[in-house]
């Protein structure tokens, strides 16, 4: 399935997304989940009556232009992110081969739907793109093993874009990933959560960025030096992953700030990151 979260008039809905609009899950069967992290939690058995509910003569249909989209999963318990994770990006900026993930996380603020601003910061003169795949949690778990027992954890994927403010990011001796990385507005995610199950090999997707129509980014994700299962067991080490939680899973090259000249997000650009089997996600940029 294609899961979206929508604003209904009733306020967000868990919905899947049809060819023409979207399918108000929990008005269609009060008995499905509201939510998306909760849909992705659930047994087999409801995704199926989900499934079923959205195919149903009945199903409470919105039209595409009679909803705003929100994030897919509007209130993730985290945001997480692993740097350097394509061995083709970590080679384009002159880094070695990492031995384990680079952690870092981004917080809500930074959370943003597709077809919202990406307002760019008064105080940062080189904001930069990534577009990234990123794992949405289904199942709870700590210690989870890195095999491929893991993907019983992983809900669906969706598109992320982890905008970064790279004058922030490596500002002093220290560095300030994080605070380069959460400004708000700096987490697009979207448009839709695929469900795991249309996904059996999250490992041979073709990702790309384009800014104002040129790709600037065109990689796969054969590239990743940590795949899911050891993304999973290695942050599931420190911390218990619950449903809902999204993990960003790196960038491929092109980023803007390698470039020569560099390029870098202006007011009036529009970034689209594209997934294969995922989707589009795209944002305009603004002054703040």
């Amino acid at each position: 399935m294609r899961l979206a979260t929508v604003l209904t008039p009733h306020g967000p809905r868990a919905a899947v997304a049809t060819a023409d609009g979207y399918v108000d899950l929990h008005a269609t069967d009060p008995g499905l989940p509201a939510a998306v992290k909760h849909l992705l939690a659930a047994s087999p058995a409801v995704r199926k009556a989900a499934a079923d509910a959205a195919a149903s003569k009945g199903a409470v249909r919105y039209a595409a232009d009679q909803v705003k989209l929100l994030p897919p999963v509007p209130d993730p318990g985290k945001i997480l992110c692993i740097g350097l994770n394509y061995r083709d990006h970590a080679l384009e900026g002159g880094k070695a081969i990492p031995a384990e993930p680079v952690l870092f996380g981004k917080f809500a603020n930074a959370l943003i739907a597709h077809g919202d601003p990406i307002r760019l910061p008064k105080v940062s003169e080189k904001v930069d793109y990534e577009a990234e795949l990123v794992i949405v949690v289904g199942k709870r778990g700590r210690h989870i093993p890195n095999d491929k027992s893991a993907f019983e954890h992983v809900g669906g994927y969706t598109c992320g874009h982890d905008v970064s403010a790279r004058d922030w990011q490596f500002r002093g001796e220290e560095k300030q990933w994080m605070i380069g990385k959460t400004f708000d507005t700096f987490a697009p995610t979207g448009p839709v959560v695929v469900t795991a199950d249309e996904i059996p090999d999250p490992h041979a997707l073709q990702v790309q960025l384009r800014l104002n129509g040129t790709t600037l980014q065109n990689s796969n994700t054969k590239e990743f030096i940590f795949g899911v299962p050891h993304v999973l067991w290695y942050v599931s080490q420190c911390v218990t992953l619950e449903p809902g939680d999204l993990i960003f899973t790196g960038t491929p090259p092109g980023v803007g700030i390698a470039r020569k000249p560099p390029v870098l997000l202006k007011p009036g650009d529009v970034a689209e990151v594209e997934i294969e089997k995922i989707g589009v996600l795209r944002n305009p940029c603004v002054a703040e």
